[in-house]
């Protein structure tokens, strides 16, 4: 692991002119709406990392979507990995779970796929998301963002996946069993159009062995904006690396149809030469080539204060200067 420096061009594999994947967050889907998504972009060549809840809600679901407790939807994504697809972990279940109950999570992921999952990312309404709320940020502007959640994200939620005195804990699980976890989704196509290395170490935040951000897409139209022709045509040129973090659970299907816009644009983007793998393939090659890296303060000050002004603008708020401001001032 090494300090603060400016992420070095990348070379990527079979003279590929960039690298492009997607982490799909498996909320909402189901054996309706995602079997014909996957037969798309497996048709076209894309390799991509699907996450997965491994065990069955114990009690009412936050957001919905089908578990691998469900015999037939483990069978397709075990028949997914089979086809090169990587299979990733959204916490548990569809709802907050005790350390006891990730253990056994983690226990049965391994049991249906052979390892532990690479890569995965939380679900952002469980009480054991990995250093979220006000711990996703440093200092003076953790204690602001934790205190303005109810206002801006209409939550309390005390998360504790951190904690090692909560029930919730499991840091140790995650840093023994996971390679990758997501940071910020930030409104880019580039992940290296950026000051901070991707992936990262965060030496303050120790549970979690390498961080990324990725691509704030979580539905339909902001996937098409993420791979618009503009946009592909700058990740091309730079020879960059896009980590799209969507939902493909969610509008990409109308009707039981699949949009014929996000055809086309997967169609496109196909056609263009590049690297199509996996989240950890992506992130274990940018590691290769930059080398390993520990976020220093001032990138982690430059990361916090970009991803709150990203997040403010696109809410389009009146006040977004004026709290970016007090959001991303020093720490005291």
């Amino acid at each position: 692991m090494g300090g603060s420096r400016t992420p070095r061009s990348v070379t990527w594999p079979d003279g590929r002119r960039f690298a492009f994947s997607i982490f799909d967050d498996t909320d909402l889907t189901t054996l309706q709406n995602g079997p014909p998504v996957y037969e798309l972009i497996t048709r076209l060549g894309y390799r991509i990392t699907k996450s997965v809840w491994p065990i069955a809600p114990a009690g009412p679901s936050l957001v919905g979507g089908t578990t691998c407790a469900d015999p037939d939807y483990l069978r397709w994504v075990q028949g997914l990995h089979a086809d090169g697809h990587e299979i990733g972990i959204h916490n548990a279940s569809d709802h907050s779970s005790t350390r006891a109950e990730t253990i056994a999570a983690f226990d049965r992921f391994k049991e249906y796929f052979g390892h532990d999952p690479a890569v995965g990312a939380d679900h952002a309404g469980n009480l054991e998301a990995m250093y979220w709320g006000r711990w996703r940020l440093t200092g003076l502007r953790g204690k602001v963002y934790g205190a303005l959640g109810p206002i801006l994200w209409n939550h309390r939620i005390p998360f504790q996946g951190h904690q090692p005195t909560s029930p919730y804990f499991w840091g140790d699980v995650c840093r023994d069993r996971v390679r990758y976890w997501r940071s910020f989704t930030l409104h880019q196509t580039n992940l290296l159009d950026s000051d901070v290395v991707v992936p990262y170490h965060d030496a303050d935040r120790p549970y979690v062995n390498w961080w990324f951000t990725a691509t704030h897409a979580p539905t339909l139209e902001p996937f098409l904006d993420a791979v618009s022709d503009e946009k592909l045509d700058r990740l091309e040129a730079e020879g960059g690396a896009c980590v799209i973090y969507t939902h493909l659970g969610t509008d990409f299907m109308v009707d039981g149809k699949i949009d014929p816009r996000f055809t086309e644009a997967m169609e496109r983007l196909a056609a263009r030469g590049g690297w199509l793998a996996p989240v950890t393939e992506v992130l274990d090659h940018l590691r290769a080539e930059q080398g390993d890296h520990v976020i220093s303060d001032r990138e982690r000050q430059k990361l916090e204060s970009r991803w709150i002004r990203d997040q403010l603008t696109a809410r389009g708020w009146s006040e977004t200067r004026k709290v970016t401001r007090r959001l991303a001032g020093r720490s005291r």
